[in-house]
């Protein structure tokens, strides 16, 4: 059997696998404080993850993540950084959250932040997703996304640098970005416009980007 052969079986079953994987999850109610129906980027087959926080109001009812204001920056970012526009992202690359249903409003306003609880109810979804895409980048967007992989407390700390995270075996590149709502100051202080470029160009830089643009770019 040819390499290019394994590779193309490989690639059989890896699709199969992670699309067996997003059936099962969109039918996941393991939180009664949460409101479903689960928001799914669909069984993309990619080396690359993007991880967000929980799904808005919008978001269910649009049948997509960032569908909303916080995805309009998000994609602004990756085509003006990586050239890569919104519909070849979401064809190309997995998004996974930390939480996959709409954790509702809070009494004063602004959407629930998941209880510790329900984010590791969730988690079991990214373990697994993890397994098995086997990703080469992992991009999480926000403090609960980024605090899944490494400790976090301040941004300035993580975001515009590459951290190598070593997952139950599985080894990754980790660039850590700020959550692109409109609600986080952050990415509009002194401190957060350079260090959020600085992780935009690792982040189009990155061979697993690359690789995307390069098969975007060929013919057929």
């Amino acid at each position: 059997m040819t390499l290019k052969r394994k590779n193309e079986l490989s690639a059989e079953a890896g699709k199969a696998e992670i699309t067996k994987h997003v059936k099962s999850l969109l039918k996941c109610r393991r939180c009664p404080g949460m409101q479903p129906p689960v928001v799914s980027g669909g069984a993309v087959l990619s080396r690359v993850m993007l991880v967000g926080q929980a799904p808005g109001d919008k978001e269910p009812k649009l049948g997509r993540p960032f569908a909303w204001t916080a995805g309009k920056t998000l994609f602004r970012w990756f085509r003006e950084a990586a050239g890569i526009e919104e519909a070849e992202f979401r064809a190309s690359v997995y998004m996974a959250a930390v939480c996959r249903c709409f954790p509702g409003k809070k009494a004063s306003g602004g959407d629930r932040v998941p209880s510790p609880e329900e984010v590791k109810k969730c988690s079991a979804w990214l373990k697994r997703e993890l397994e098995i895409l086997r990703p080469a980048l992992v991009i999480p967007v926000g403090k609960l996304a980024i605090a899944q992989f490494m400790e976090v407390e301040k941004l300035d700390a993580v975001v515009g640098r590459v951290f190598k995270i070593n997952r139950d075996g599985i080894c990754f590149d980790l660039i850590p970005l700020p959550h692109s709502s409109g609600a986080s100051p952050w990415r509009y202080s002194a401190a957060g416009k350079p260090l959020l470029a600085g992780a935009l160009s690792l982040i189009s830089n990155h061979p697993a980007i690359k690789e995307i643009r390069r098969f975007q770019a060929s013919p057929g």
